[in-house]
């Protein structure tokens, strides 16, 4: 009897920041009912589940990935009904709602932490990881927070030190408690009752850590907590689940995504992305662009997941830069490098997300002084790297080029006054470039970013290739062009995009040689690759052959 294939295998995914993405109210913050009124344009696009970053109850020090009540809705998002209200409208576009849950550390006003911090005996004392201080009275030992600095907090009134991995006002929960997990768990099931498509999980490689041994990711215990939690909360329902884990290996990809892994659908790993890092200031120093060593990664994870297990595709989220500006170009060029890398994208095997934005081609936004940031991540690497010797100018050339607030600029829906994100002063400055690069220009063009992705959206709902076919890379080590093949019984997809904005011919392998008609393309005219192929600046095009 053949298994039938999980309904998200052939969906395609779009992130919300809510924050930044419809502003119903005038105030200058997205939220709930501002989604609720553009859910239209995610129907239009064929998206099957929307992953929805942090709308909880939170006083916003890291803009809502520090929780202080899970249950609740913050204020400037709405409220329990207007949530409610989202998930019923969206079902009844045929689209899910997958919350994100951040469950590796809640906000320091979580009424959990205030307990805890109020005498060492407290029942909420161990929901927190506490450390005495050192025998000279410092912290407990050297670890540095993901955000800068030391990642130990001392806490005045019970003479211990905190552990958070990320800002102060974060501290890490305690999962070696299973009053703690139960807690958890309890949450996740009141959720998924309201009726929401699954879960995000936020950091959850670090939920394993052992502190005293400076293990943050991928833990000892990570995987028993994982396969406690699905048995828990999401065994027998019909949801889609996807794990933050900047630490996963090829490796260890089956641990969690397995068929008989009994953990997550699958994870967002991220060796694309560090791949272009530099290896001491890391992402505020990046790298120039390295083909090569982006094909070989995806190709390397492709293949590790080719009969198991399954990945998550994608060139941005709200951590990351503008795809069309990391990898294409976000001038001349930037409408067909868009399409190329949807097209590369997509064809893949793999759950495709679209960040918001991506479907018309937002780009990055060029900030000339340190104060226009938001980003606490930016604003505390700042302050480290310039007292560092770091110049003010190269700072802010590498947050211009890979800081999170490029992702977090308002969603430009229109020409008009603040893209029509919002009636009021928008939290974060809008794009400039808003009255040249919109949602309504975009789709008044039929041969438009969207149209584009509505398309590769159309295809993976239709086609069991482009779902489940085989992968297999070709020209890995040519430095301007990405081909690959997807093979799935009698049907057959080859791929081939030049990733720069000059002519490049290629020589076809055999293999790749194909003859049939073109499904995704940026340019008109090609039904087949043989022989030579001459392609133009940032050509992409898939032939389904036949």
């Amino acid at each position: 009897m053949t298994q039938t294939a999980p309904w998200w295998h052939a969906a395609t995914a779009y992130q919300i920041y809510p924050r930044s993405f419809c502003d119903s109210d005038g105030d200058g913050i997205g939220d709930i009912p501002g989604i609720i009124s553009r859910l239209d344009h995610l129907a239009d696009l064929g998206i099957g589940f929307v992953w929805l970053s942090p709308v909880y109850r939170s006083p916003m020090a890291d803009n809502g990935y520090d929780i202080s009540d899970y249950r609740d809705i913050a204020p400037e998002f709405g409220t329990l009904a207007d949530m409610d209200r989202l998930i019923a409208e969206a079902k009844s576009r045929g689209i899910g709602i997958v919350m994100d849950l951040v469950v590796n550390h809640s906000s320091d006003e979580h009424h959990w932490f205030q307990e805890a911090r109020r005498s060492r005996d407290n029942p909420y004392r161990d929901y927190y990881v506490w450390r005495d201080p050192a025998p000279n009275g410092g912290a407990p030992n050297d670890l540095q927070s993901n955000f800068g600095g030391p990642a130990w907090s001392y806490d005045e009134r019970t003479g211990q030190y905190y552990l958070h991995l990320f800002d102060r006002r974060q501290p890490d929960l305690n999962w070696q408690n299973p009053e703690l997990r139960r807690a958890i768990y309890e949450m996740m099931n009141w959720w998924l009752d309201r009726g929401v498509a699954g879960f995000r999980m936020d950091v959850i490689d670090l939920i394993g850590k052992d502190p005293d041994a400076s293990i943050t990711a991928d833990g000892p215990d990570l995987h028993p907590f994982l396969r406690e939690m699905h048995d828990a909360t999401l065994k027998g329902r019909d949801v889609v689940t996807v794990g933050e884990a900047w630490s996963a290996t090829t490796e260890g990809a089956l641990l969690y995504s397995g068929r008989d892994a009994g953990e997550l659908s699958m994870v967002f790993q991220f060796a694309h992305i560090v791949q272009g890092w530099d290896e001491v200031h890391g992402k505020w120093k990046p790298k120039p662009f390295d083909l090569v060593g982006l094909k070989q990664v995806l190709a390397e994870w492709q293949l590790a997941l080719a009969d198991d297990g399954w990945n998550s595709l994608f060139w941005s989220n709200h951590d990351l830069p503008r795809a069309v500006s990391k990898y294409g170009d976000d001038g001349r060029f930037r409408v067909v490098s868009a399409k190329m890398l949807a097209t590369v994208l997509h064809m893949m095997k793999g759950t495709p997300y679209i960040y918001q934005g991506e479907e018309i081609g937002m780009t990055n936004i060029a900030f000339t002084d340190i104060s226009q940031f938001r980003d606490i991540e930016t604003l505390n690497f700042h302050k480290i790297q310039t007292a560092a010797g770091v110049t003010p100018g190269d700072f802010l050339a590498g947050a211009n080029s890979n800081g999170r607030d490029n992702a977090r600029t308002p969603m430009q829906w229109t020409d008009g006054p603040q893209a029509g994100f919002t009636s009021g002063e928008p939290w974060i400055e809008v794009n400039p470039n808003h009255r040249e690069i919109n949602v309504a220009a975009d789709r008044a063009r039929p041969d438009g970013i969207f149209a584009h992705y509505c398309e590769l959206a159309r295809l993976r709902r239709e086609l069991a290739v482009m779902r489940e076919g085989s992968f297999t890379p070709y020209l890995q080590d040519h430095p301007k062009v990405m081909a690959y093949v997807r093979q799935h019984e009698d049907a057959r997809i080859a791929v081939l995009a030049n990733f720069t904005g000059e002519v490049v011919t290629v020589d076809v392998p055999r293999g790749l040689a194909i003859s049939g008609r073109a499904i995704s393309a940026n340019y008109p005219g090609r039904d087949a690759l043989d022989g030579t192929a001459e392609l133009r600046p940032f050509e992409a095009v898939a032939i389904l052959e036949g």
